[in-house]
């Protein structure tokens, strides 16, 4: 077949032996690529009259989008909520060992801090994007301080804050900067909550509910002011009751608006939530979950003490909880044990365990038409794995930025 690159000179690559996972189901098609974005090969056949320039036998992998983590707190020793004069570099180092985990983008994650803390660490993180150096940065996710006292869970009591006259100047002064931001995790039976809510989704800001002694109707009252996101369900907020099933109710509840869709994390690491909860949330609204890692600083070293923020704790195996007490606090879990687990756990289909990690994060950011799916113009952001959900291979942007077992890897 003729090449005519009229459209465009960069090399097209083809990526051939695989099962792609398109419109929610893997099918044995060829993946095409140019200068990052998918390619729809019967444009490139019938318009361009064009052919591909390197072919790829990918050995029957499973090639999927790749995965995005909403709540990750650090890794590696790094700790993004503690102001360091090198904490570029550790962000860095966090993007680039993440790689091998499958994660593509992710939003760094501060937990509640002073707001000198903000003030010195949010000027230092930009959106950009991925490549080689190590994962995108879809925008920071600032995980309180407006939340209950009887919910803080692993965030410190001292720094917890309230919404004053001006709240939506409370918050700013406490930020210091919404420039780079893109969740902010609040409790909404905060008096004031609700033009908060407003005006951070007014910013194209994602509201998230958490750290939370919310009844179901303030929780409602919250989706309608624009909140979509539930932050770690289960999870420091009021147990599930039948007569006011709390935030939980969310999942099933007939008050949301029409075309709107509430998403809510959870970490399937076998700690955070028992195999029948995860069980329950996804046979309730299966389309609203979004896997996350919550991932502490203590990801990937070995059991010992270390930060979260404010607060020391200590691993214990895959527990991790605050020094002297058994308050959970994080996880040290990898994106790809919790989709493998959530597999496991929930007997859904592979599918449904990868978009959990990719489609449903991309959905809930409304960055679904570039991310986290394989469709036609999307960037090439994905991953091969072994039957068995093990990551082979990371791309983003249509290159290779890690491999199993590769020299220097």
């Amino acid at each position: 077949m003729p090449s005519n690159k009229s459209v465009s000179d960069a090399p097209i690559f083809q990526f051939t032996n695989c099962r792609i996972l398109r419109n929610h189901e893997l099918q044995r098609e060829d993946l095409w690529v140019r200068e990052g974005k998918i390619l729809n090969p019967e444009k490139l056949f019938f318009d361009e009259k064009a052919s591909a320039d390197i072919q790829l036998d990918c050995k029957d992998s499973i090639i999927a989008p790749g995965f995005i983590d909403v709540q990750i707190n650090g890794g590696f020793g790094v700790d993004f909520s503690l102001a360091t004069d090198d904490f570029k570099s550790g962000i860095d180092l966090v993007g680039q060992k993440i790689l091998s985990h499958g994660v593509t983008s992710f939003c760094p994650t501060l937990v509640t801090s002073p707001p000198s803390v903000y003030h010195q660490i949010l000027p230092q993180i930009s959106v950009r994007n991925g490549g080689a150096h190590g994962a995108g940065i879809l925008g920071v996710h600032l995980e309180g301080p407006f939340i209950s006292k009887e919910k803080k869970g692993a965030h410190p009591e001292r720094c917890l804050r309230t919404f004053e006259a001006g709240a939506f100047q409370d918050l700013l002064a406490t930020y210091g900067s919404l420039d780079c931001v893109r969740i902010v995790t609040l409790a909404p039976e905060m008096k004031r909550s609700s033009e908060v809510i407003r005006e951070l989704t007014k910013r194209g800001i994602c509201v998230s509910l958490g750290h939370s002694v919310a009844n179901l109707s303030q929780a409602e009252e919250a989706v309608q002011q624009g909140a979509t996101f539930i932050t770690h369900l289960f999870n420091a907020m009021l147990p599930f009751h039948h007569r006011d099933p709390g935030i939980v109710g969310l999942l099933t509840s007939d008050k949301i608006p029409a075309g709107r869709r509430v998403f809510y994390g959870m970490i399937s690491d076998g700690i955070h939530t028992n195999p029948a909860a995860l069980r329950i949330a996804h046979r309730a609204h299966p389309k609203g979950l979004v896997l996350v890692t919550d991932a502490i600083a203590g990801m990937g070293l070995a059991p010992g003490r270390h930060t979260l923020g404010q607060q020391v704790v200590e691993i214990d195996g895959l527990n991790t909880y605050i020094a002297g007490t058994k308050t959970l606090s994080g996880s040290v879990a990898t994106m790809d044990t919790c989709v493998r687990h959530f597999l496991e756990a929930t007997g859904c289909s592979m599918e449904t365990a990868l978009e959990a990690a990719s489609l449903h994060p991309a959905q809930l950011l409304g960055i679904e038409h570039e991310k986290g799916t394989l469709n036609y113009d999307s960037d090439a952001d994905f991953l091969m794995l072994s039957d068995s959900l093990c990551v082979q291979a990371t791309y983003i942007a249509g290159e290779e930025v890690w491999r199993r077992n590769a020299p220097g890897m």
